[in-house]
Parts: structure tokens; sequence; C-alpha cells
């Protein structure tokens, strides 16, 4: 069983957690602005911009994750319509 100490040293501080959703953040416009024109008239593409940033912003730390898995899924939606068949 890991002692409080151990425990300790791998929670995250404030400051790690908050880095770690920046990152993902800016993972996530990265691939969201690699499409293409088609794709990027997709509604999707506007609502994972907005989910990204404005909504992004406005959150808590807590619900940042959330908005970030739900722009994942969105950008991941665009990627397999955008798939030629």
């Amino acid at each position: 069983m890991p002692s409080r100490a151990s425990a300790k040293r791998q929670t995250l501080t404030f400051r790690q957690r908050y880095a770690a959703l920046e990152q993902r953040r800016e993972e996530l416009i990265a691939r969201l602005a690699a499409f293409g024109d088609t794709a990027r008239a997709n509604p999707a593409h506007g609502r994972a911009r907005t989910l990204l940033n404005q909504t992004f912003r406005k959150a808590s730390l807590v619900q940042r994750a959330a908005i970030l898995e739900a722009a994942d899924w969105l950008i991941s939606l665009i990627d397999r319509v955008a798939m030629p068949l």
C-alpha cells in the first residue's frame, strides 16, 4: 500500500494540470487547422473551434477537461466525414 508521501508526489499541482490542459488544447487546435477547405465547411468545424476558444476560456479547470474531450470527439468526427471513400 503506498504511503501518503508517495501519493502526494504523484498528485499534480494546479499549475501542472493547467499547463497539461493548455498543451492538449494547442494540439487539438493544430489538428483542426490541418483540415482542408471541404472539412472547414462542415458546421462541426466551427463548433469545435468555439469549444476550443470561447467555451474553453470561460470554463473552470475541471470543466476544461470535458470540453477538450468534446472537441476531440468533434474533430475525430470531422476527420471521418472528410475521408474520401
